[in-house]
């Protein structure tokens, strides 16, 4: 039982040593950068989208603010003109209009609060973005160090048996000599 249970150990060693060559790591650290960089420009683009949103909620928000100071100078000539049923259109216009703002308002809010969220965000992915950087930099000189270098992996030379009696007996003649 143990003889089997150690067998499948093995297997098990050398199928994953195959795997962890197979994937080269490198390249998977290369492509997880990749995908980092990816997500960290659609953040960007999601960011600037928003923003542009915003200005215009904000522009918008304005325009109601202006079209509910225009009402309420109506209003004025309306009730001095003693116009009872214009003045109603008037309030129904001013309502919606105060309505409208508030649903802005709470727009803009969300917006950003978003924002906010995106910004902290973006802020962690690129502290992620650089730490992973810099691994992957050490991990490039790492693997560059422990590279062999290829001007010692001369042509193996094979010895022969007769090579190796006349060096024996040449040292053996360097020794013997006073």
């Amino acid at each position: 039982m143990a003889l089997i249970t150690r067998v499948s150990r093995l297997f098990r060693a050398d199928l994953h040593a195959v795997l962890d060559r197979i994937e080269e790591p490198d390249v998977l650290l290369k492509q997880a950068l990749r995908e980092m960089e990816e997500a960290l420009a659609r953040d960007e683009q999601r960011i600037k989208l928003l923003t542009h949103e915003q200005t215009q909620l904000s522009s918008r928000a304005q325009e109601v603010e202006q079209s509910l100071s225009d009402i309420e100078g109506e209003l004025d000539v309306c009730f001095d003109s003693g116009k009872d049923e214009l003045a109603r259109g008037l309030i129904r216009r001013k309502l919606e209009a105060q309505r409208f703002h508030k649903h802005l308002g709470r727009k803009q809010e969300n917006l950003e609060r978003t924002l906010a969220e995106l910004n902290a965000r973006l802020t962690e992915q690129r502290a992620q973005l650089d730490a992973m950087r810099q691994k992957a930099e050490l991990l490039a000189e790492d693997s560059d160090t422990n590279r062999p270098d290829e001007g010692w992996n001369g042509p193996e030379v094979a010895l022969r048996d007769e090579d190796v009696e006349v060096a024996f007996l040449r040292e053996k003649q360097k020794r013997s000599q006073p």
